[in-house]
């Protein structure tokens, strides 16, 4: 099974054979972002790190787009939302909110987690389990309801 960056290149050649200029400079921002990375750290990315990299990319995105919605700049969001979904199709598929409720109990019960003070200790447990998978505000979220917080 191919990685994500190589996935990702392979868009690329498509899209510029092709000639889908949009998609060609969706690929290319996300070459360049991971190449970015790679650089800066002096690593090479597996598709786990690629995964958190495209999930920043993704969250930028969606605060762009509620900028570009407050400016009344419409024509800029289209481009952010086209954006967003080339990169959503590199994510893995999302844990509906009950899957992320099991886990939630599940983290609870491995730490012995009584109250909101307990929060980080289940986060630590959670978060692995869900990275990727799931949005970091609505696990939280999920925590302190689960804790009475």
């Amino acid at each position: 099974m191919p990685t994500i960056k190589e996935t990702n290149q392979e868009n690329m050649k498509a899209a510029m054979k092709g000639g889908d200029k949009a998609t060609t400079q969706y690929s290319r921002n996300l070459h360049a972002a991971i190449r970015k990375k790679e650089v800066d750290d002096r690593v090479d990315l597996n598709d786990e790190a690629t995964i958190r990299l495209i999930t920043t990319m993704l969250k930028q995105r969606e605060e762009s787009i509620a900028q570009f919605k407050a400016g009344g700049r419409e024509d800029l969001v289209a481009n952010e939302e086209a954006e967003a979904k080339y990169l959503r199709q590199f994510m893995p598929a999302q844990m509906s909110h009950d899957e992320i409720k099991a886990v939630v109990a599940a983290a609870i019960a491995e730490t012995g987690a009584k109250d909101a003070k307990d929060l980080g200790k289940v986060m630590k447990v959670v978060q692995p389990k869900v990275a990727g998978k799931a949005d970091g505000k609505l696990v939280n979220q999920f925590v302190r309801e689960a804790l009475g917080g």
